[in-house]
């Protein structure tokens, strides 16, 4: 930071989407009645700092500038939002009164909320800001001492914690800071549902089983009762582990969103919004700089809607780019953002409103046209994006009868690592990591195709298959061959995928 003519600066970071752009706050004091003007495209809660920063300099026993001060947030045609400039601009102006050295804030990052008391206040995106900071060669930063967990995720940063303004004055002399407080041990979590309490939907567990080995985006269809969310809810229990790589992207989203983050996360997120969710709480949305939505959430991890038909219809379709990129991108009025949307879908639905159609031995109420009007709620192009289909049927006998005990997700996990490890090794080189991600051009044209594929030209003939499907059919095909062990798919790996892709019944 450089001082001239009642001029001081300090550094912050604007956060778009999970990128993150400096942004210097310039302090200026002149001749002139006493007022505090801020420019540089401020929201609310930014052109309100001047008033919280005021009365946390004047609590802590400090001066506040007694003339015209301009705080000026460069560069000015970057809309700016949030309260994490606060100790930016507060560290800035004290600069001006002389009460900090002029150069103790060059090359130092401050984000953080200040109270009317000088209380500093964690804030979200810590974690996504220090990380862009690095990127930009900023190795320095000061954070709220209750996020000093968080800010330690990102090596190679220098980070000091402060609870108090006078800690930030101490900090930028060249105090130690405040140590982080002890860890809390964390709240005992709802473990995720295992396989083996799932009776009975051996198809249904096969489909799950493929879906999570090549990370395809999958359909459960059948009445109430069958055991559709439990199966949805039981998939991140067979899925690897993140790499730490992906475990910072989704810690990176969460901090937009969560106070704090203690940890890396282990085990892929998992989201599953009530279908009265709105669009924007779906893809993302808000005023000026739009916020993730479930699909971001739900990045390198699973995205379940239930009750898929009673989404409204402007939700479903927007989930087509994303499926397709892995990314959504919102436009404001002054600024479109990026968020990351990797993530696996699952959809679930009855037949019919009442739930009763096309399953034995149950009497459905609804009309025919009833019926088709709720399975046109998920359109065509939304269903040509999801790779398998799975109609599960009720159980033919009781809980109690004597059945062999199911397979755990311990068990199936360890089939499912095996096929991603075969996976990793053939695409070794490429971009991708599994089967579903891989484009339909390098599926036909580097990898042998299987033998039969007159059975997927009779399916296109038919209007069974479109040119999507054929891609989509041949990836599944592989992903059956990597859990079967096979070094390529033949022509039985073909018709099981074929099936999977349509829905049938398949004979293991």
């Amino acid at each position: 930071m450089s001082s001239v003519w009642g001029i001081a600066r300090a550094s912050s970071v604007a956060l778009l989407g999970v990128d993150a752009t400096m942004v210097t706050i310039e302090a200026w004091t002149g001749s002139g009645l006493p007022r505090t003007i801020m420019v540089g495209l401020p929201d609310a809660a930014l052109t309100q700092a001047k008033e919280r920063c005021r009365a946390a300099v004047l609590s802590a026993g400090y001066t506040w500038p007694s003339q015209v001060l301009t705080i000026n947030l460069t560069p000015a045609s970057l809309p700016k939002t949030g309260s994490h400039y606060d100790l930016g601009i507060a560290a800035a102006v004290l600069a001006t009164e002389r009460v900090i050295p002029p150069s103790c804030t060059e090359g130092i990052i401050l984000f953080g909320e200040l109270g009317l008391d000088g209380a500093v206040h964690p804030v979200r995106g810590v974690l996504p800001a220090l990380l862009g900071a690095k990127k930009l060669g900023i190795d320095k930063a000061v954070v709220p001492v209750s996020q000093l967990n968080e800010a330690g995720l990102v090596e190679g940063m220098e980070v000091r914690g402060v609870r108090h303004l006078k800690d930030l004055i101490d900090v930028l002399r060249g105090g130690p800071g405040v140590p982080a407080p002890p860890a809390v041990p964390a709240a005992l979590e709802q473990g995720t549902p295992d396989l083996k309490d799932v009776v009975g939907v051996a198809q249904a567990k096969w489909a799950l089983e493929v879906a999570a080995a090549g990370r395809h985006h999958l359909y459960f269809h059948g009445p109430p009762g069958v055991g559709k969310t439990l199966l949805a809810s039981c998939l991140p229990s067979i899925l690897p582990d993140l790499t730490s790589d992906e475990a910072m992207e989704v810690a990176a989203i969460h901090s937009l969103v969560d106070l704090s983050i203690d940890a890396l996360p282990t085990r892929p997120p998992y989201a599953a919004p009530h279908h009265s969710a709105s669009l924007a709480s779906l893809i993302g949305g808000g005023a000026r700089i739009a916020r993730p939505g479930a699909v971001s959430l739900a990045h390198r991890g699973v995205l379940f809607l239930d009750e898929a038909p009673e989404f409204s219809a402007h939700a479903l379709e927007a989930l087509r780019t994303p499926l397709e990129s892995g990314e959504v991108v919102l436009g404001r009025s002054q600024m479109a953002v990026k968020y990351p949307a990797k993530f696996q879908l699952i959809l679930a639905a009855n037949p019919c409103p009442c739930g009763m159609a096309s399953t034995p031995r149950a009497k459905c109420t609804c009309t025919p046209m009833a019926i088709r009007r709720y399975a046109a709620r998920v359109s065509g192009p939304i269903l040509d994006r999801i790779d398998i289909q799975a109609h599960i049927l009720p159980l033919r006998r009781s809980l109690t009868a004597q059945a062999p005990e199911p397979e755990s997700s311990a068990v199936v996990g360890e089939r499912v690592r095996a096929a991603r490890a075969r996976q990793a090794d053939r695409l070794k080189g490429t971009r991708w990591k599994t089967n579903a991600e891989v484009t339909g051009q390098f599926v036909r044209k580097e990898l042998p195709l299987p033998q039969g594929m007159s059975l997927l030209d009779s399916a296109v003939a038919n209007g069974a298959l479109s040119a999507r499907g054929v891609d989509k059919v041949l990836k599944i095909a592989w992903t059956v061959a990597d859990l079967m062990g096979a070094s390529r798919p033949d022509g039985d790996h073909l018709s099981v995928a074929l099936a999977l892709r349509q829905g049938e019944e398949i004979v293991r």
